[in-house]
């Protein structure tokens, strides 16, 4: 390969003024060969003379490219800032409402321990989220009626009214499980404490402290708001059932209750002579459910030691209304050490029909006499002739009508028709304190939950009465009564 420069004489090179073809091309391979092995210098010719302005531009175009192409980033990059900033001033917006409502609740649930929630339930009751619990409760009987005497018993009681219940009281509950009740009765122009109890509630079981009623009999135990008739079944009121002070215990567990408890005197006996008796109850209560019909299994033993020598008892009992005192039946005072009890209970409600009946015995431990054994008991049944209207139950005694379409509700109320046999023998060991059998009928209109409208009619067959009518100790007398009523 050769080289052929022209000697220019204006122009030096390699510091001779002008040389050869031949020279200069041995001078410009001898340099090549220097710098450049033989194998790349083709190579480096190529790109030193016909590469090199191409390779420039290619250049010059990418750098063109590089700069738009950062300057499309740069503008990216400034918009996802601008973002990144309203972001985070949403994330801090939203961040304080979450506080403000974070605040506003829990000041809303401190409030609310505080809150006082009001129902109606007869009247007003009070409750907080705290466990308390206030209600002021009451009820009025109103009786009127009329009693049909022989007149040879010298009885002459005709037309009689009375107020049979004035009560006013208070109940609720205090945190932990504790809840009272209190109330007066007004009655007969009297004050006397009816219920005065405390009791505390721990799952299934109940315990009670205070005068209440001790447990005897599905009858005695039904409040007087919710009975079939105006008066409950003789033999009740003659064995002198009664509220006591005492002690007491319940476990009820689905269909099982069981009631039992140490009880001593009435408060109105409390600082009298009478006040030394004392006693144990126990009653147990199987109420099933068959369907839609409710049943109920009862039985109670009940014993009470006068713990007196000089103790007397006396059983006795009016002629199925209680604004007469007479009493037909009466076995007088009766020398008494103690006395021992066995009931038995049967009861069941299906829709608007209904039947109880009880048996009770009842034995006295009496110095003087062969331990003479009383006996009484009752049986009835109930309809109802309002469609959908049936008689309350609940924890082991029936509770309150509550009519389908009441007053209220723009109806009727309920309208209820009872009928009942009561039998008493109060005859026994040489104790003639007479025999009463009573057939009765009672029609109630319930107009509302809370009042209530009853007419009452029976027939009462005496044996061995205690008044005689000049000519015999049997005889029949005829009660009749109607009862105004309201509670709440």
């Amino acid at each position: 390969m050769s080289l052929t420069v022209a000697c220019m004489p204006s122009v030096p090179l390699a510091g001779h003024i002008c040389a050869s073809e031949d020279v200069v091309t041995s001078r410009f391979m001898t340099n090549t060969k220097r710098i450049f092995s033989p194998a790349l210098a083709p190579v480096a010719l190529a790109v030193s003379l016909g590469w090199a302005m191409p390779a420039r531009a290619q250049s010059s175009a990418e750098a063109e490219a590089l700069r738009q192409e950062m300057a499309q980033m740069r503008a990216q990059m400034q918009a996802m800032a601008a973002r990144i900033d309203a972001l985070e001033g949403d994330l801090a917006s939203a961040n304080a409402k979450a506080e403000a409502a974070k605040v506003a609740a829990t000041q809303a649930k401190d409030a609310s321990k505080d809150a006082v929630k009001v129902s109606w339930k007869g009247a007003p009751q009070f409750e907080g989220d705290n466990g308390w619990k206030f209600k002021v409760r009451g009820r009025g009987q109103f009786d009127a009626g009329s009693i049909g005497v022989p007149a040879g018993t010298g009885v002459d009681d005709g037309f009689g009214v009375e107020v049979r219940r004035a009560r006013l009281g208070v109940e609720g509950g205090m945190p932990g499980g504790i809840g009272y009740k209190f109330e007066l009765d007004f009655a007969a122009n009297e004050v006397e404490i009816a219920d005065a109890l405390v009791d505390y509630k721990a799952g299934d079981v109940k315990l009670t402290i205070g005068q209440h009623n001790n447990f005897q009999s599905l009858e005695e135990l039904t409040s007087s708001r919710f009975t079939s008739f105006m008066e409950r079944a003789a033999f009740t009121d003659a064995f002198n059932f009664e509220r006591r002070v005492g002690v007491s215990a319940q476990y009820h567990k689905g269909p099982l209750l069981v009631q039992t408890g140490l009880f001593s005197d009435n408060l109105a006996d409390i600082g009298g002579t009478s006040n030394n008796s004392y006693g144990g109850d126990l009653r147990v209560v199987f109420m099933p459910k068959l369907g839609n019909a409710q049943l109920h299994f009862g039985g109670s033993v009940h014993y009470r030691d006068f713990n007196d020598a000089a103790s007397t008892v006396r059983y006795r009992q009016r002629p199925f209304v209680h604004f007469t005192g007479t009493r037909f039946i009466n076995t007088g005072n009766i020398p008494a050490k103690s006395e021992t009890s066995y009931g038995l209970e049967l009861a069941g409600i299906s829709g608007p029909f209904h039947f109880a009946g009880e048996a009770y015995r009842q034995k006295v431990a009496s110095p003087g006499f062969a331990d003479p054994t009383f006996f009484g008991g009752y049986a009835e049944v109930g309809y109802f002739l309002t469609k959908g209207d049936h008689r309350g139950y609940k924890n082991g005694i029936f509770d309150r009508v509550k009519p389908r379409r009441g007053f209220d509700k723009g109806g009727v109320g309920a309208v209820q028709i009872n009928l009942r046999y009561d039998y008493l023998d109060l005859n026994d060991a040489g104790i003639a304190g007479g025999k009463q059998e009573g057939y009765a009928v009672s029609v109630i209109w319930t107009p509302t939950d809370y009042t209530r409208l009853m007419a009452n009619y029976g027939r009462m067959e005496y044996t061995d009465a205690y008044y005689f009518d000049g000519a015999d100790y049997d005889y029949g007398v005829d009660a009749f009564g109607v009862r105004a009523q309201f509670d709440f």
